[in-house]
């Protein structure tokens, strides 16, 4: 992963801030002000990136580091409907994430809120948005996490965000070409 000052924006109430770029070779991610975008273009339609995505079966299989096991606890995909899930690593205690799903529109948008389901980061609430556009049969997949403030973003940057992030959509595109 590299990162690096791309260009600056004007954010609401008229402070400059940084556009910073994560990505790698595979996905483009950067931060815009409270904005931390991914996005990747995937060989399969945007059913099956969708069936992927929301399948309590599948996630387990992809969801998280390399390195990790994820648990779905919960998977109810339907607005107002929670999820779920526990990471698991040897090398740490379990970390527990969850949400609720916010808008859905299959196969093209997912809106759902993401938290780290421990006692002083739980306070942390991103809102994320999943689009899928179809590009000649292959999937354009952009989440967009909108936190309430550059230092929100900036404390999960710091903590592994990107890194795990990437790394668990190299793994997403490992399930997707399992069909």
């Amino acid at each position: 992963m590299t990162t690096q000052l791309v260009d600056t924006d004007t954010a609401p109430g008229g402070e400059t801030v940084a556009i910073r770029q994560f990505g790698n070779d595979r996905t483009t991610a950067y931060a815009d002000g409270t904005l931390f975008v991914m996005e990747r273009v995937f060989d399969a339609p945007r059913e099956l990136v969708w069936d992927v995505i929301t399948n309590p079966d599948r996630i387990g299989r992809w969801w998280g580091r390399h390195h990790t096991v994820t648990i779905v606890e919960e998977q109810d995909v339907r607005v107002g409907g929670r999820w779920r899930y526990v990471s698991r690593a040897p090398d740490r205690a379990d970390v527990p994430f969850k949400g609720e799903f916010l808008e859905l529109d299959p196969p093209a948008r997912l809106v759902y809120t993401f938290t780290v389901d421990i006692p002083g980061m739980s306070d942390v609430v991103g809102v994320i948005t999943t689009t899928l556009e179809d590009v000649d049969g292959q999937t354009r997949l952009v989440e967009t996490s909108r936190f309430d403030s550059v230092e929100q973003l900036d404390e999960q940057v710091g903590v592994g965000m990107v890194d795990g992030a990437l790394e668990q959509w190299d793994r997403l595109a490992d399930e997707i070409a399992r069909g």
